[in-house]
């Protein structure tokens, strides 16, 4: 179970790390789909074109993350939620600014065929 663990955290941070490279395609090849989100814009479902659509032509863009106490819990063999926080770092699309946001935030993994896929992500912001 150990081994999963750590490759789930890995996944998770290969997918954020896929959005600081705006490489879309691998971020793809992470998600079920369709999958769910729930953020500060609501709650949607979405399919790889409308996930390719945010990822490459939304309003703010990833510039930097910092994951910290991860927990993940398996609710079977082939299903696991991990909750985090996130202390990440935004900018307006094409511009160099920034602001800092602190965020907690859950992914749902689910394996399919033996790959792991995210099906549902939530991000609530942190109090400060």
């Amino acid at each position: 179970m150990r081994a999963t663990v750590k490759n789930l955290v890995d996944l998770e941070n290969r997918f954020w790390k896929s959005m600081v490279e705006q490489d879309t395609d691998t971020a793809l090849d992470m998600l079920d789909e369709p999958a769910l989100m729930v953020s500060s814009h609501g709650a949607m479902k979405f399919d790889h074109a409308r996930y390719r659509e945010m990822a490459e032509h939304g309003a703010m863009t990833l510039k930097s993350f910092e994951l910290s106490n991860m927990e993940v819990l398996f609710a079977s063999d082939d299903v696991a939620v991990l909750t985090y926080k996130v202390k990440q770092k935004m900018a307006p699309r094409g511009k160099s600014e920034t602001t800092t946001e602190e965020m907690a935030d859950s992914s749902s993994w689910v394996r399919k065929n033996g790959e792991w896929r995210c099906i549902m992500h939530t991000e609530t912001p942190v109090a400060s």
